[in-house]
């Protein structure tokens, strides 16, 4: 099966088209103001009306208001909700959408019992555990953590063309997330169409 990837922290309507072009099955939007790639939600409505069909927007939340999360729903076309904090499962389950639950990885969780907490998960996303950091850490895992659970898996966490298709290889997730990894060097949310492009070559060699 051919592995999905997802391009997050796309911050403009030139970026959403080098995601599309070079074949991302997502773009992820974050709105986490925190974020050196939080977008506000007008912005989101730019990068959304360009999209062609079957192009899948996820929408990137880390311990937000509801009412914030609701806003964003009814303003914009989503497809997915993303969270990236400690949200409860009651939490995610209140907007009655699809969503991916984010988790920090570390030697001592059992993915498991975050799978079975989280049953209304679509999918559980991967992502490097780094004290006081939701995400976009750059940073690598340890892949042997992974145990299987009956949910599709999301790779992610410091994910570049030179790692990605051994990532493939080894995890065999359902779909990789780079956000870093293919952003031009020294700015964050400014993406490498270049860097994009060798990405989605690696995937294909996974």
């Amino acid at each position: 099966m051919r592995t999905r990837v997802k391009i997050c922290g796309i911050t403009s309507c030139q970026d959403a088209e080098f995601a599309v072009n070079f074949g991302a099955d997502a773009i992820g939007l974050v709105f986490y103001a925190d974020s050196p790639r939080a977008i506000t939600i007008a912005q989101a409505e730019d990068i959304i009306e360009l999209l062609p069909p079957f192009v899948s927007v996820v929408a990137l939340f880390v311990d937000a208001e509801p009412e914030f999360v609701h806003e964003c729903i009814a303003s914009l076309t989503i497809d997915l909700l993303q969270f990236h904090g400690d949200e409860s499962p009651e939490y995610c389950d209140q907007f009655e959408r699809p969503y991916i639950k984010a988790v920090r990885m570390h030697e001592s969780i059992e993915l498991q019992v975050v799978a079975k907490r989280y049953q209304g998960a679509s999918a559980l996303l991967l992502d490097s555990y780094q004290p006081g950091v939701p995400g976009g850490t750059g940073q690598t895992f340890n892949w042997s953590w992974i145990e299987e659970v009956a949910k599709p898996i999301i790779l992610a966490g410091g994910l570049n063309s030179q790692n990605v298709a051994s990532a493939i290889q080894q995890v065999k997730p359902y779909a990789v997330d780079v956000s870093g990894g293919v952003e031009m060097e020294m700015e964050k949310g400014i993406k490498d169409k270049e860097k994009i492009d060798a990405f989605m070559q690696e995937v294909l060699n996974g």
